[in-house]
């Protein structure tokens, strides 16, 4: 792809409203923080020039064909998003209660890779500290529910995965210690010997949950080899599935840096319903993430050693980042969400305010069109909010119309 495009990508990504200086605060960016659901409801909206225009739009039209070229074919039907997927049975999405989580991520700089294994480990430590501690001043009263840290973060220095890699009950009570210590969730990369004969070695992320229990472990499926070279990552054993772990707030999936150029991993995540995709990554790559994102409907934070961080929302939007190096993010998101298109009924969200004041919350991006919108309410949901104005879910209205053009048509269009 011409670089242009790309570039376009990327700024539409980072910036939906525009270059105009004051769309940090539009965004509600602060510091590398995101501002409390209430406060966002203002400034979210209705103050970034005529809808859908200028640079911006031209910037979502080639997202748009990014993302048709990359997955190598239509974008999924509406019956594959993931409330779906979890059964005939299950509670779409836009109709469970609020389910507020509250998820940490950072930008290390390399420093930390060449550091022996237990200064990494009182790294790990400190930096779970700091992003607890920036939790508990940002959002009072909330708990802590995830922490992402960057790609084969705890190793040891050395010149062979033999020397490097470490076995995982080295470091498990140190990590549970930590999970247990701030009550959270951690997803802790590792370059990992396995512990079976012949030695084999694993580009990992071990889950460990609020106790400190093994909750799961992914290993990287898509480890690079080198232009001119035969070999995986020094060694590494490609893993051999896609896992999605049960978390007391929602289903979480990982993925680790490489494996963004392949699509087989996004999709199977998405299959298996994951709500969150955690990456660890030694590339800050956005525009991968951004597209999966919104092509299957789920959260994305990564973390990172340089360039930025970023939570990812399901419009494929960056929602909140962290550029400086040796920083933490901290950022909330609300699981029971709707995405809803351009309604006039709707007025970019303003009409949903008026009726429910704080108790409904969204970021509104009018040069998408497009807004996603969840309920501060914990005894009503965001789909009962927007059905008392008439309007429907995304996919569903996109079935609708899709529905008469077929009925208007006398069928399907002709496909070659």
């Amino acid at each position: 792809m011409h670089s242009k495009s790309m570039t376009a990508i990327l700024n539409f990504a980072r910036h939906p409203f525009g270059t105009d200086p004051n769309a940090a605060v539009r965004q509600s960016r602060l510091n590398g923080r995101h501002r409390p659901d209430a406060m966002l409801c203002a400034e979210a909206r209705g103050r970034s020039g005529g809808r859908a225009g200028g640079q911006s739009a031209a910037a979502l039209f080639t997202l748009v064909i990014y993302l048709a070229g990359m997955m190598a074919g239509p974008l999924p039907a509406a019956a594959e998003s993931p409330a779906q997927q979890q059964g005939p049975t299950a509670i779409p999405r836009r109709d469970r209660l609020p389910r507020k989580v509250l998820m940490g991520t950072m930008v290390s700089g390399y420093a930390v890779f060449s550091l022996p294994l237990e200064q990494r480990l009182q790294k790990m430590d400190d930096v779970v500290g700091a992003i607890a501690a920036q939790a508990a001043s940002d959002y009072p009263g909330k708990r802590l529910d995830l922490v992402v840290l960057p790609e084969s973060f705890l190793a040891r220095p050395g010149d062979s995965l033999a020397q490097k890699t470490v076995r995982l009950e080295e470091v498990e009570p140190r990590i549970a210690a930590c999970a247990r210590r701030h009550h959270c969730y951690l997803v802790v990369p590792m370059f990992l010997q396995e512990t079976e004969a012949p030695p084999r070695y694993s580009n990992a992320a071990v889950l460990v949950d609020r106790e400190g229990r093994v909750a799961g472990m992914y290993r990287k499926v898509h480890p690079v080899a080198p232009q001119g070279s035969d070999v995986l990552e020094a060694g590494i054993t490609p893993g051999r599935s896609f896992p999605v772990f049960d978390c007391d707030f929602g289903r979480v999936g990982i993925q680790i840096c490489f494996d963004m150029m392949y699509t087989d991993g996004w999709q199977a995540l998405a299959d298996q319903g994951a709500e969150i995709v955690a990456l660890p990554s030694a590339n800050p790559d956005v525009i991968h993430p951004a597209a999966y994102a919104m092509q299957h409907e789920y959260y994305v934070v990564s973390a990172t050693p340089r360039d930025h961080a970023a939570v990812i929302g399901p419009l494929g939007v960056i929602e909140a980042e962290l550029t400086k190096e040796d920083a933490v993010l901290v950022h909330q998101v609300d699981l029971s969400y709707a995405l809803l298109h351009w309604d006039a009924v709707l007025e970019d969200g303003a009409a949903l305010s008026r009726k429910f004041g704080n108790k409904v919350g969204f970021h509104y991006y009018r040069p998408a069109d497009m807004g996603i919108f969840w309920s501060n309410d914990p005894a009503m949901s965001i789909g009962q909010m927007i059905r008392s104005l008439g309007l429907s879910e995304t996919d569903a209205e996109l079935e609708r119309i899709r529905l008469l053009q077929e009925k208007a048509r006398g069928g399907p269009p002709a496909v070659p």
